[in-house]
């Protein structure tokens, strides 16, 4: 009996522990390098494509460029946002060549490293490839010139894959202010968007595109809100309350970008994450006038000099510059999260197209200390994975959530609209 009493009770004690010997079926990521590891991290930014397209840059080769297939997946880089810039004063006439020009350059990068790289333009193609252990490339338009005052362009470029575009970049366009010039009375604005830039912004809410106010002036950035039915994106702003530079947010612009349910992307530039770092820069600036002698070139018929050029002595003078702590930036995504909510801000680098970036980071392989500095300031896993990724996938998703509403109303005929020619006499 002693016996039988003694296996009975050794069997149910192992039935007790057995329970607690499994592991849970969605293990929660212990420490920062567990979540880093364990998160799609999407960043909305990165202007690699020029060069891909002026230097022949293949992302599979370990080159000076800060986003390539190595550092994407030494730094668990899960998509990419490839910006197609057209420089304005150099293309004129030819926006549209060279947007097609990049986007071609993007998709034969795809196209050759297949086992590396997968094209998405969607939600759901982002999860794909982080199942597969591939970066998701996406691409984003910077600058409304680049559809050339023709919906059917805008059009276009979606089919071909582009799932942002920023309403302007540095120069206001035909239909829309930007930040860059706003101050220039030389130029001619519109206080804000004009009809038909607010109809821009309704197709590309019809069509599944979002709608990005990084580089717009305040005055687009709150008409763009009141028009878009869909939440709106800054792909590569910071916070003007930190760092007091146009192309940063202020914070009622963050509390607005909150009721939007919009998500605004840390631009990771040293000049829109330190003030210290502007001062300091504009003292080298008044000694060194190498980057605006080779624009004056560039802007010069038939001249050979590239926009790869112009970064690189950027790149060379910049270097005189002391880079801000990586502290810096983790403030601006702090703030942000402060001020709008954990749930309205992300990752918008800007690699490969800025001169400077924190110290330590100085490509995507770095995303990782990125989380560990949030890590250590007390952000919880969940939190860490929102601002990684998260808030962007969502964004994404309620996007292409508003797209379906929209095409499922009476359609609009907008076939081949174009921005009406303003009147002779006006002129």
């Amino acid at each position: 009996m002693r016996s039988a009493a003694f296996l009975f009770l050794l069997t149910g004690l192992c039935f007790a522990q057995a329970p607690a010997s499994k592991e849970p079926a969605n293990p929660v990521p212990v420490g920062w390098k567990a979540i880093h590891d364990s998160a799609i991290i999407v960043d909305t930014h990165a202007d690699t494509p020029q060069y891909l397209v002026d230097e022949k840059l293949d992302l599979a080769a370990d080159s000076h460029a800060s986003v390539t297939i190595p550092k994407a997946k030494a730094g668990n880089l899960g998509a990419e946002f490839f910006s197609i810039w057209v420089e304005p004063e150099k293309n004129k006439g030819a926006y549209p060549k060279r947007t097609l020009q990049l986007i071609d350059a993007v998709d034969e990068q795809v196209r050759l490293h297949p086992k590396d790289l997968m094209k998405a333009t969607s939600v759901k193609d982002i999860y794909t490839a982080h199942r597969e252990h591939k970066l998701a490339v996406l691409m984003g338009i910077e600058g409304g010139h680049s559809i050339d005052d023709d919906m059917g362009l805008l059009r276009d470029y979606y089919r071909l894959g582009v799932r942002y575009m920023t309403l302007t970049w540095s120069n206001t366009n035909n239909w829309a202010d930007s930040s860059g010039d706003i101050t220039d009375k030389k130029i001619e604005h519109h206080d804000g968007m004009t009809d038909f830039g607010k109809d821009v912004v309704r197709e590309m809410n019809r069509i599944g595109m979002m709608v990005d106010i990084s580089h717009v002036s305040d005055r687009t950035f709150f008409q763009a809100l009141i028009v878009s039915r869909a939440p709106v994106i800054a792909s590569h702003s910071s916070s003007r309350a930190l760092t007091n530079v146009p192309r940063n947010m202020t914070d009622d612009m963050l509390r607005a970008l909150t009721r939007n349910g919009g998500v605004a992307m840390v631009n990771f530039n040293c000049g829109f994450v330190s003030n210290q770092y502007n001062i300091d820069e504009k003292k080298v600036e008044a000694e060194d006038h190498s980057v605006e002698d080779l624009k004056k070139q560039m802007a010069e018929p038939g001249s050979k000099i590239t926009t790869s050029d112009v970064e690189k002595a950027e790149i060379a003078r910049a270097a005189k510059v002391p880079r801000p702590p990586l502290s810096a930036l983790i403030d601006h995504i702090d703030h942000i999260a402060k001020v709008a909510g954990i749930d309205h801000v992300g990752l918008g680098s800007d690699f490969d197209g800025v001169s400077c970036t924190p110290q330590g980071i100085d490509s995507a392989a770095d995303l990782p200390k990125i989380t560990q500095a949030l890590y250590e300031r007390g952000y919880n896993a969940e939190q860490i994975k929102k601002v990684l990724g998260g808030n962007l996938l969502r964004v994404f998703s309620e996007v292409e959530k508003t797209a379906a509403q929209v095409q499922s109303e009476a359609p609009k005929d907008t076939r081949r609209e174009v921005k009406p020619e303003t009147p002779p006499a006006q002129k």
